[in-house]
């Protein structure tokens, strides 16, 4: 809103022209989403708290959660609000890329919010059951898959795969990349729901991602640094920096609050909301495959689960980890929580400057 009021000034006043540039304001809607944070952060955790709305602890976790039970919970919501709000005030509204990211963001955070919801009132750890929770995230995927299809056909968004090193290789799907973006945005959004489990863990690595997408985000709406690179250039996709930026101040913002010791957690209307947001932009700007370097730890968190499931059932109870997912299993080892957060985030780094060093590799 503020673009469509502010740029027009230039014309009376030179100034107002910076307000033209995607990194101006995708560095105004970050900090915008950090401050909305810190103003709204303390007011969410009172609200949740007088409303009685905790975090429920599993009986079969580590016991040193046990402590952390009554925690206010839906942290989500803050980080949906710090990200929305400055992308309305910052961002182009009349470029389509930007309202199917807010768009997949608040309709997967409201699959979350009735996840935790259900908690809340059963007062369990356990909310809406696996198979129709991933059914209502499947249909969500595909709805926005039938958007990203209908752009594929208008001109407006590439439905050809990139694969990095492969510059020449860039086969058509057409209808057939329909079930490729329900996978991606069903495996990215559970797969940082798997990985909240520990303070500051999964809204640390959350960060890392959307820093690392927000510059890929720039590049490939960028006409010099896109040919340079050799990487497929998106031209919407400039304007969606400006969302991205606003996701990394929020996620920023938001971990000051559940960084250990937590005083609010982000529920599943905060994880799956951030892993669908975070696979919709990769998607978006042609770099899904990048989404799997660049959020490389939540793979590895997912992975860890589906390999323990899989082993449990094959040997009729015997387990690869202590407990899956990863990071339980070095608590139950005796690493301490605050360096499993911290050693986690440290390999999240090192896969995204990986997942940056790749794109002149082509």
């Amino acid at each position: 809103m503020l673009y469509w009021l502010l740029v027009p000034l230039r014309q009376s006043l030179f100034f107002f022209n910076i307000f033209r540039y995607i990194t101006v304001r995708t560095a105004l809607a970050g900090i915008t989403a950090l401050l909305l944070s810190f103003l709204l952060g303390p007011w969410l955790i009172r609200t949740l708290k007088k409303k009685q709305i905790g975090q429920e602890i599993r009986r079969e976790g580590p016991q040193s959660h046990l402590s952390k039970k009554g925690t206010p919970s839906m942290g989500g919501l803050l980080i949906i609000a710090s990200t929305v709000i400055p992308t309305l005030l910052w961002g182009n509204l009349g470029n389509t890329y930007v309202w199917v990211a807010m768009l997949t963001m608040l309709s997967f955070g409201l699959i979350g919010f009735w996840d935790d919801y259900v908690k809340f009132r059963r007062k369990r750890s356990l909310g809406l059951r696996t198979w129709p929770k991933l059914v209502l995230q499947a249909t969500l995927a595909v709805g926005i898959g039938l958007i990203l299809i209908s752009f594929g056909m208008e001109g407006t968004f590439s439905l050809r795969l990139s694969f990095p090193f492969l510059k020449e290789w860039i086969p058509y799907l057409g209808w057939l990349y329909l079930p490729w973006i329900v996978f991606v945005l069903v495996g990215s959004s559970n797969a940082v729901n798997l990985a909240d489990g520990l303070d500051g863990l999964a809204i640390g690595l959350t960060l890392i991602s959307s820093a690392a997408l927000t510059a890929l985000t720039y590049i490939a709406g960028h006409a010099v640094f896109s040919q340079y690179l050799a990487i497929a250039r998106v031209p919407r996709a400039a304007e969606l920096t400006v969302f991205a930026g606003a996701l990394t101040g929020a996620c920023l913002g938001f971990l000051w609050f559940n960084s250990h010791p937590a005083q609010i957690f982000m529920g599943d209307v905060g994880a799956l909301s951030l892993g669908a947001t975070l696979a919709v932009i990769a998607l978006l700007i042609k770099q899904e495959f990048l989404l799997f370097s660049v959020s490389g730890v939540f793979i590895l968190e997912a992975l860890s689960v589906l390999a323990q499931v899989s082993y449990f059932k094959l040997t009729k109870g015997k387990r690869i980890f202590r407990m899956a997912p990863l990071h339980h299993h070095f608590e139950l080892a005796g690493w301490r929580e605050e360096k499993i957060v911290v050693r986690f985030w440290i390999l999240a780094i090192i896969f995204a400057l990986f997942s940056l060093a790749t794109l002149k590799l082509r």
